[in-house]
């Protein structure tokens, strides 16, 4: 029997796992249909906010040397209202709707405009680290995490995702009180920050100094993380942060991740990345006997 690569995160069923990150081309109905058709299981829009954000000036992205990239683009986007006119058309696209805010009634007033759309889920990015009073900050705020998480459960009846990063607490800290407000899933994990200099100039080559480092560099540490998460507690986790090829994906299955996302990996290897990675996992499934995703999670940490 051929094995089966669709896969479950709580409440949230997927046809492949392999997903969209937030961040890029997270903004068009017209590439969320093309992505999904190309073997996205799921896209995740770029992160919403109660109103339109113009981010920062350029620059806002650099390439690192020997792979991954620094960004600091500010959450730009068209603003929650906006963005739920634009696909509320949404018929076949699962699609996951990320949400930035800094108090409760941000999230509770920008969920009220998606009524009407047909989403997978809501992802509350509590991790971005290069904006000031929203991410990170609002990540390392205990109390409010419980807050927000516990304010939009009540909400919506649509599955809600925590995404976590590493801030200036510990993050198995955001998780713990995210997990006790009732959060659906986690993702782990945001972009770690980073800044780069240009040796000509003497000066920070990103606009805002500092950015988010993503792609392969991060991995190992995405990994650890997805490996304490799932040792800790009993919640479907989506690992993201370097994962490139199938055998990126797999490791994550391994550590305790039930979906990968990606994003990095479309600026070497445009859209095909996704469909590549499914064939991988496949072919990996076959090699071992594995009947479902399931069968792979967590296998790392049996002894």
């Amino acid at each position: 029997m051929e094995p089966s690569i669709a896969t479950s995160i709580g409440q949230i069923q997927l046809d492949k796992p392999v997903m969209l990150a937030s961040g890029i081309l997270g903004i068009s109905l017209d590439v969320f249909n093309r992505l999904y058709a190309s073997g996205a299981g799921a896209v995740v829009t770029k992160s919403l906010s109660t109103a339109p954000w113009e981010g920062y000036p350029n620059p806002t992205i650099f390439s690192v040397k020997g792979g991954g990239w620094i960004n600091a683009v500010g959450l730009s986007n068209p603003g929650a209202s906006n963005f739920a006119k634009m696909i509320e058309p949404n018929q076949d696209v699962p699609i996951i709707v990320s949400l930035v805010g800094s108090v409760p009634e941000d999230f509770e007033t920008m969920i009220k405009e998606f009524e009407n759309c047909k989403i997978k889920a809501y992802e509350l990015n509590l991790s971005c680290p290069h904006v000031a009073k929203v991410g990170l900050e609002v990540g390392d705020d205990p109390g409010l995490v419980k807050t927000i998480v516990s304010t939009v459960k009540k909400a919506t009846n649509v599955p809600v995702i925590a995404k976590v990063g590493l801030g200036t607490s510990n993050y198995l800290n955001t998780v713990s009180n995210a997990v006790d407000s009732g959060i659906d899933a986690i993702t782990a994990i945001n972009t770690v920050r980073a800044m780069a200099i240009n040796v000509e100039t003497k000066r920070p080559i990103l606009s805002n100094k500092f950015g988010g480092l993503s792609g392969t560099p991060i991995k190992p540490i995405a990994l650890r993380c997805v490996y304490e998460i799932s040792s800790k507690f009993d919640i479907p986790i989506i690992g993201c942060g370097g994962v490139s090829t199938w055998e990126d994906a797999v490791e994550f299955f391994l550590a305790g991740a039930s979906a990968v996302q990606l994003g990095s990996a479309i600026g070497d290897n445009w859209v095909g990345v996704f469909d590549d990675i499914n064939r991988g996992i496949l072919e990996y499934m076959k090699k071992n006997n594995y009947s479902t995703i399931k069968d792979m999670v967590g296998l790392a940490k049996k002894s």
